[in-house]
């Protein structure tokens, strides 16, 4: 397990078409540290945005994508994405708000 902080495991909001449709179920999308794992992302959450309460955490791993220039091949780096559900009487995420 990483020794991270938990404003080290949030790196960036994720702003998709699915992502902002997800919002009006409470679910909201994050791009996180590679090693962070659920429990990390969930004190994060609830630490750096104060009301809210987190049900769940889904956390999906993104593999670097090969990429070439002229002959030489290398990799892109890899990511990881979390959707976090909060619970109904959680308080909304206000970086979300003006989108």
């Amino acid at each position: 397990m990483a020794d991270l902080k938990y404003y080290d495991v949030i790196l960036a909001p994720l702003v998709t078409e699915k992502s902002m449709s997800m919002m009006s179920e409470k679910k909201y999308t994050f791009s996180v540290h590679p090693d962070a794992t659920k429990t990390q992302i969930k004190e994060a959450v609830e630490k750096m945005f104060t009301g809210t309460k987190v049900e769940k955490v889904n956390t999906m791993n993104v593999n670097g994508k090969t990429r070439r220039r002229g002959m030489t091949e290398g990799k892109t780096a890899k990511k990881k994405k979390a959707i976090v559900q909060l619970t109904k009487d959680s308080a909304e995420i206000e970086i979300f708000a003006g989108l």
